[in-house]
């Protein structure tokens, strides 16, 4: 029996092109022809595409709008789900091990929660379509590591493998739908995702739709595209849209398994490593217009890869990806157009960072408060430690007071703490353990302000965000949060769990480099992004580059 299925593969740039002179970008297109391969089960063949009615021309190009209700006419279709991802610094010196996954979110086959995790919101979504639409629905393992720096061999292809272990068992499937990150190195790896993608395409065969759901942070590679169906990245930062564009995902999945769309991929390289806050312009108005093409005239998906920069791999950078219904070339305009106009806003999209210095004479200086300073270098979410202490021993050195500052990643001052019980003043250590990018350890006289055990707080769209046993601590009028379970500061009740009262504090030091914002921008009356020494540094010309592609503006 033969299965019909697009061949791919992927064409180089068009040079002559105006948007290539101008900014030299890289293309990668996939184009779709009927090539006849055999293969040893062939899923049920695409259902003619039906016209579902929709705004702008949805019922024209014979697909429905993203977010309509989803009719699927495979209510016997069969599904698995599965999730795997951590973004590596690879520059960081803590490895990312086997335990560094089991530590934070790590679920065998069929044991997710009810919930949405980073991994596994494609699962979760799945569950809740498939109860509506009668899938056979098959949950292989989900698990993401907190960032940090390059995950071994045994750690990655044991998860890996466990992964493709579990989509063998549910076979024969339909469609897959994984949950993955974009910016996973492992040694010997530096694409990861593509290297699961490969797999998984090789075990399901050309005949199975494939989708994954990717972190904006990603290296966004020619072998992702080349053998996924469908990538959809999230579009916010912070990442407050994850549920969202795991629905997207599997709805684009659903379509083109039924044979209702024809998703055609361009990827295009801006040759450029910039951040993205969709917290201000211009990447807020953007992303708004990007969201507005989609399910119009054609264009199916729009997804914008900020790159990681401290990821020393050759697909590092920002980077458009666009599907269209059925043609490649509107696709690839598309893209071309939309990198060209990321290009042009490239300066205004950099971030404004202060000194430490500068920050703390800026927070003092406003009038009111809490001024929120994020400690972008030790971002625990961009692969370091947590447990930098150049932002606090300066504040302690000028005497800075009315102030908050955490999490403070220090697993032995938060037993010591908890040895010495609330009320008990005594000389601690803090911080500045893992290496000479975290600075010396601060010695200070501390108050035990408040203790709780397996502290739990708000993580990513909702998702819990376990912080360990954890610790609140005042030294000279600095209270500061310590925690055994290294993360960065993402909600407010982090603090407010411990009877910090934020809102109160001239000045609030969160370990982050922009999750935090949705939560505590809430409470804080201006924001500061700090930039300096750290393993999660904004100066990126300082890095030891050795592997990207250049050229790669700033660096």
């Amino acid at each position: 029996m033969m299965c019909a299925r697009a061949v791919q593969h992927v064409d180089g740039l068009d040079s002559s092109t105006p948007a290539a002179q101008a900014g030299g970008h890289n293309l990668i297109e996939k184009h779709f022809r009927g090539n006849q391969i055999p293969t040893a089960r062939c899923a049920r063949p695409p259902r003619k595409a039906r016209n579902h009615g929709g705004p702008d021309g949805a019922a024209r190009h014979g697909y429905a709008p993203l977010f309509s209700p989803l009719v699927s006419g495979d209510d016997d279709m069969r599904v698995f789900s599965a999730g795997l991802g951590t973004e590596t610094n690879t520059f960081a010196p803590m490895p990312t091990s086997l335990a560094s996954f089991r530590d934070r979110d790590y679920y065998p086959a069929g044991t997710h929660p009810d919930t949405v995790t980073f991994a596994g919101a494609p699962l979760y979504v799945a569950r809740q379509r498939g109860k509506a639409l009668g899938w056979e629905l098959f949950e292989g393992v989900v698990t993401s590591a907190q960032p940090g720096g390059i995950t071994t061999r045994s750690a990655y292809e044991t998860l890996r493998d466990e992964l493709l272990a579990d989509l063998r068992r549910a076979l024969p499937v339909d469609m897959v739908l994984l949950g993955l990150h974009g910016a996973m190195v492992a040694d010997g790896y530096d694409d990861c995702e593509g290297d699961v993608l490969r797999r998984v395409r090789e075990i399901v065969g050309p005949g199975v739709t494939v989708g994954a759901e990717l972190d904006p942070h990603a290296h966004l590679t020619p072998a992702m595209v080349e053998h996924a169906d469908v990538l959809v990245l999230f579009k916010e930062y912070p990442h407050t849209d994850i549920r969202e564009r795991a629905q997207e995902l599997v709805t684009l999945c659903v379509q083109a398994r039924e044979g209702r769309i024809a998703p055609k991929a361009a990827l295009v390289d801006c040759e450029m490593i910039v951040p993205m806050h969709t917290t201000r312009e211009p990447a807020r108005s953007f992303v708004r217009r990007i969201q507005e093409m989609e399910g119009k005239n054609g264009i199916l998906s729009i997804s914008v890869a900020q790159g990681f920069a401290t990821g020393d791999v050759p697909e590092m950078g920002t980077k458009v990806l666009v599907y269209a219904d059925g043609d490649a070339g509107q696709a690839r305009q598309a893209a071309r157009r939309l990198a060209d106009e990321l290009i042009a806003m490239r300066e205004q999209l950099m971030v404004p960072y202060r000194s430490i210095d500068e920050a703390l004479d800026e927070a003092r200086a406003f009038e009111g408060g809490p001024v929120v300073l994020a400690d972008r270098p030790d971002n625990p979410g961009s692969g370091a430690p947590g447990d930098s202490t150049f932002m606090l021993a300066r504040m302690l050195e000028r005497g800075v007071r009315n102030a908050a500052l955490g999490p403070l990643w220090d697993p032995v001052a938060v037993r010591i703490a908890f040895d010495a019980e609330p009320g008990a003043t005594l000389m601690m250590r803090l911080g500045g353990k893992v290496g000479p990018l975290s600075g010396d350890p601060v010695d200070v006289s501390c108050t035990v302000k408040a203790l709780k055990k397996n502290l739990v707080m708000t993580g990513l769209s909702g998702a819990p965000a376990p912080m360990g046993d954890c610790a609140l601590v005042e030294a000279q009028g600095i209270e500061i949060v310590l925690t055994s379970v290294r993360n960065q500061a993402i909600n407010t009740d982090l603090f407010s769990q411990l009877g910090c009262d934020l809102a109160s504090k001239k000045i609030v030091v969160v370990k982050s480099a922009q999750h935090f914002h949705a939560s505590f921008s809430q409470v804080a009356r201006h924001v500061i992004y700090v930039g300096g020494r750290g393993v999660a540094t904004p100066d990126w010309k300082t890095l030891p580059y050795r592997k990207i592609r250049r050229p790669k503006w700033p660096l």
